[in-house]
């Protein structure tokens, strides 16, 4: 009887060890079946990834056929946008834009692009989502211990002085939700979009806000970040954004990260760039449309890269989860919480910059959407042509 019982444990810890080896094989395998662009980004048809070729279609004539009416010469389209904004000036380089581009990369791959997806145009506020992964960075190497820290534990010059900014947190500055008042560059926050009544004596004297109580989309403010961020990394932030990101995920050398004439600070007696997070008064991201869809897929990947996790997982999570003051903005990435996009997922999150640049993660369908220059009113209904695309698969031909 002892033989038998030890001859049956012994079967039974063999039977254990090869389960666990299976499974960790399988493991192995189902994480190399999932594809990553090399230099030289794979296509594949919409047939071999079970989508109906017709409405995909549909889709990409639907976007060329929409484009968005911001002038091509882009320091008029910013003059235009920011028209009522009381001495807007343009302190950053401007790019002539090009025509509609965008990518469709379904399961990692390319299944549909239009335009001129190498060329370089400005990005506008798609920018914002590339400082919040800086900040995620900072974050994941514990630069910044926590979100919720006040920043003036980290920037102690005069930023951050008073009552009222000495209570922001790097929270409160993701989630444009800070109320910061004063002047960066040259640039006053109560100057940036300002309400249409009023006069300059009222905005700037206007009652503050309890920082994260209320969301103001504010670019001066935005800059405020990547200025801190400059503070914190004490180096560029393209040079931290290109050497922990881009340059791991295959993006080109094309893209430029820009501030202004005048966003300069002495950090450690070298006098380095505060870039801006958009274009308007110039700046911010130069991109091409497939750098921004490695991006993107960067994201549709929780922050891995074939063997590497470049940003952790945790930060990805964190960037689309609905602020206090706005269920549609997380942290500079924003969401389809309230279904602006009536027939999309609400679960689905988004970069958006001004005249209609978009990366779109759709995790359900493992999908990623860029498009160039699309009317914004069309965006939704463009994104519903693409999700149908996938869901209805009846005479994919």
């Amino acid at each position: 009887m002892q033989f038998d019982t030890l001859l049956n444990l012994t079967l039974i810890m063999k039977n254990k060890i090869f389960i666990a080896f299976f499974s960790l094989f399988c493991f192995v395998v189902e994480a190399q079946t999932i594809y990553f662009p090399d230099t030289t980004w794979q296509l594949k048809t919409p047939e071999e990834l079970k989508m109906n070729k017709t409405l995909l279609d549909s889709a990409v004539k639907f976007a060329i056929a929409n484009e968005n009416k911001f002038d091509k010469d882009l320091r008029v389209a910013i003059l235009k946008a920011y028209a009522n904004e009381p001495g807007l000036t343009i302190d950053g380089p401007t790019k002539e834009r090009g025509g509609p581009a965008g990518m469709i990369i379904k399961n990692g791959y390319i299944v549909t692009q239009w335009g001129d997806i190498n060329r370089v145009d400005m990005t506008f506020s798609v920018t914002k989502s590339f400082l919040s992964t800086t900040t995620g960075l900072a974050i994941d190497e514990r630069l910044i211990k926590s979100v919720t820290d006040k920043v003036n534990k980290y920037v102690w010059d005069k930023t951050y002085e008073g009552e009222h900014n000495s209570k922001i947190s790097w929270d409160n500055l993701l989630t444009q939700s800070s109320d910061w008042s004063g002047t960066l560059f040259d640039q006053h926050d109560w100057a940036d979009r300002p309400p249409k009544d009023g006069s300059i004596d009222n905005w700037r004297n206007r009652k503050l806000n309890d920082p994260g109580t209320v969301y103001k989309y504010n670019d001066v403010r935005v800059n405020l970040l990547a200025y801190s961020l400059l503070q914190v990394w004490r180096r560029p932030l393209p040079m931290v954004l290109k050497e922990r990101i881009m340059d791991p995920i295959g993006a080109s050398t094309t893209w430029r990260w820009f501030g202004y004439d005048n966003s300069f600070a002495n950090i450690d007696g070298i006098m380095m760039q505060s870039v801006s997070g958009g274009g308007h008064h110039g700046g911010g991201l130069f991109i091409s449309t497939i750098d921004q869809a490695r991006f993107g897929l960067l994201f549709l990947r929780n922050g891995k890269w074939k063997s590497q996790q470049l940003i952790s997982e945790k930060w990805v999570k964190a960037v689309h989860q609905p602020s206090a003051t706005n269920k549609d903005y997380g942290y500079m990435w924003w969401m389809n919480t309230s279904k602006r996009w009536k027939d999309v997922s609400a679960e689905i999150y988004y970069a958006l910059g001004a005249g209609g640049n978009y990366i779109v993660v759709d995790n359900e369908h493992d999908l990623v959407v860029v498009t160039r220059w699309i009317d914004d009113n069309k965006m939704g209904e463009f994104m519903n042509l693409v999700i149908q695309s996938i869901t209805n698969q009846s005479n994919r031909k």
